[in-house]
């Protein structure tokens, strides 16, 4: 299957362009391009004039913020199928976020003016894209509850419940480095070290080179200051 085919079926199984018919999907593809990232390139600069918007079809995505003195902050972890960047695209403004492809990336991209003229003959995919700028909202203020009311310590406690869904997976280390963990958090990752010799002192969790195993994840819960059932 080539790269427009394939685009095209996996759009298809994405809410946001489920509703709309073949030949008005691949009119909506037709007006944007194909595009193949390797591991470890950006995709795009913060505060670069507007990429426009992605859509990751393969791979995984790294979004980021980079602060004043150049510590770099893992605001979202991308897997298919997710819109990147649809902020910069609606506005034409300054891109407000990096994007780094953590593995090979197949992503389908549309400009600025592109889009504008994709939103007048389909104005349903302006309706779809406010329920999904509200869904990153909400993401955005939990994020925040996170960084300003829990400690590193409540953080890193949470973090690996998300990564290990609950202690039902280990955490591969080689995927998720120290510093990858932190930079999830918003901490340094002497910080993340720290958490992760407590966490294994109170024989919350056990590890190895390779791995991180939950071993009580309902007190990891309890340090997190979340309720089990509330967990993805």
């Amino acid at each position: 299957m080539d790269d427009l085919n394939l685009l095209v079926e996996t759009l298809r199984s994405f809410h946001y362009f489920a509703h709309f018919a073949e030949v008005d999907l691949r009119a909506i593809v037709a007006g944007g391009q194909v595009r193949h990232f390797l591991a470890g390139e950006t995709i795009f600069f913060e505060a670069d004039p507007s990429a426009g918007m992605y859509v990751l079809v393969q791979g995984q995505v790294h979004v980021c913020k980079t602060g004043p003195e150049g510590q770099v902050n893992i605001m979202a972890v991308v897997t298919p199928v997710m819109l990147i960047n649809e902020v910069a695209v609606l506005d034409g403004g300054l891109n407000p976020v990096t994007a780094i492809a953590v593995r090979d990336c197949l992503l389908w991209q549309i400009n600025h003016d592109s889009f504008q003229g994709l939103l007048k003959r389909y104005p349903e995919m302006g309706l779809g894209l406010l329920r999904i700028l509200a869904a990153r909202n909400r993401e955005m203020l939990t994020r925040y509850e996170d960084v300003s009311f829990r400690s590193v310590l409540a953080r890193a406690a949470k973090l690996l419940l998300d990564l290990s869904k609950y202690g039902q997976q280990p955490i591969n280390r080689h995927e998720h480095s120290i510093t990858e963990m932190a930079s999830r958090i918003a901490c340094v990752p002497e910080a993340i070290s720290r958490s992760l010799n407590t966490f294994k002192l109170q024989g919350l969790i056990k590890s190895s080179r390779a791995a991180i195993f939950i071993t009580k994840p309902a007190e990891l819960a309890r340090l997190a200051q979340i309720e089990p059932q509330l967990l993805n």
